[in-house]
Formats: C-alpha cells, sequence, structure tokens
C-alpha cells in the first residue's frame, strides 16, 4: 500500500504533521511546526516545505491558509494572514507548458516571499512569487499580489494596486480611536454587570 522510496517518505511525514495538527489548538500547533512560542497556527493551515519558512514573534495565520515556503518565505514579527489566503512562491506554469510536468522538473521556477512586519494580508488573498511587501502594509480582502507592495500603504483588487499610503501619525491617531472605543464597551459592559470575555463588547441598540 505504502511506497517506500525518498520522495513518499518525505512527503508522507508532512501528511502526518497535517493530521496531528488538527487535534492541537493554534499555539500548540505552532509549537509542533517548529515556530516562535507567539505564534498562532489556526486549524487547516498547510505549510509546504517548512524548513525554508522563517516566522517572526506574535504572527497569526488563519484556517485553510496554505504557506508555500519551497522557494523562500520570511513573515515579519507581528503580521497576520487571514483564512483561506494562498502565499506562492514557486510556479509551475513553464513545466505544463512544455509538458514537462513530472516530479523533479527543472522548469520549475523558484522565487522568494517576504512579507515585512506589522502587515496585515486580508482572508481569500493570494501573494504570487517573488513578492515584497513593505513593513505595516495592509492587503484588502480578496487581493491578488503580484508586484511589491510600499510599507505603509494599503493594497486592493486583482491585480492589487495602492489605494492609499498613511504614516505614525495616522496609525497612532486610529490605534487612540479603537483603544477608547473599547474602553467605553467595556465600561458599558461593566455598568450592566457584564464580564466583557474579549475586551470589547458591543454596546446595545439603546447606548446602554
Amino acid at each position: 500500500m505504502f511506497s517506500d522510496d525518498e520522495r513518499s517518505n518525505r512527503l508522507r511525514a508532512g501528511i502526518v504533521n497535517d493530521f496531528v495538527g488538527g487535534f492541537l489548538n493554534d499555539v500548540e500547533r505552532a509549537r509542533f511546526l517548529g515556530l516562535p512560542e507567539t505564534t498562532r497556527i489556526r486549524e487547516r493551515t498547510k505549510i509546504v516545505s517548512p524548513e525554508n519558512l522563517v516566522m517572526g514573534e506574535h504572527c497569526w495565520i488563519g484556517e485553510n491558509t496554505v504557506l508555500d515556503a519551497s522557494g523562500g518565505l520570511e513573515i515579519g514579527d507581528h503580521t497576520s494572514i487571514g483564512l483561506n489566503c494562498l502565499v506562492f512562491t514557486h510556479s509551475s506554469w513553464l513545466a505544463n507548458m512544455t509538458l514537462e510536468n513530472y516530479s523533479g522538473s527543472d522548469l520549475i521556477e523558484r522565487k522568494p516571499v517576504k512579507i515585512g512586519k506589522g502587515c496585515f494580508i486580508g482572508g481569500n488573498s493570494v501573494i504570487m512569487m517573488g513578492v515584497t511587501i513593505g513593513d505595516c502594509a495592509t492587503v484588502s480582502p480578496l487581493s491578488v499580489v503580484t508586484k511589491d507592495v510600499p510599507a505603509y500603504s494599503l493594497v486592493s483588487g486583482n491585480p492589487a494596486r495602492v489605494f492609499q499610503r498613511y504614516d505614525q501619525e495616522h496609525i497612532k491617531a486610529e490605534a487612540e480611536r479603537v483603544r477608547a472605543e473599547n474602553a467605553a464597551r467595556r465600561a458599558a459592559a461593566q455598568a450592566r454587570g457584564e464580564a466583557p470575555v474579549w475586551g470589547s463588547p458591543a454596546v446595545r441598540r439603546d447606548g446602554q
């Protein structure tokens, strides 16, 4: 039933890791995969060639995301990648076009992807091989990123393009706004005698 060759045995190790990872929570799964203790990896995330993945601290990877690190993949500190995302570092296009799409084909092209620190990659987005995403960049959900993304910018669309640029002052102002809103929600919950679980329960329609 099982093939006893180098490729089969190598792939089987990944299959076993995926199976075992299905029984772990997000922190346990990251630890099991040898990633930083502060990393959280949600269920059904697949990492291709994990030995080529460099992951920073305090990263979050959503459900059903595929991280292809076969060509080299670096993800900076405090970066989140949403659910159902695809990050590619290789392509078999030429192997397909030349009818040479066999295992080990020398027409498989690989280029590294680098995602900076403090980035937010929205759900259902695709990052193509060879792309560099600068620090504190935002990729809107459902985007296809085919070119480098400048730091402190928001990109969206297919292919993704820059829609907004921001700076530290903008981020600071937005952080203060959200902290104030969450503090108000916590205060409202406490006034109702509730214990906020996530720190920011919604305000009721009556404003209480």
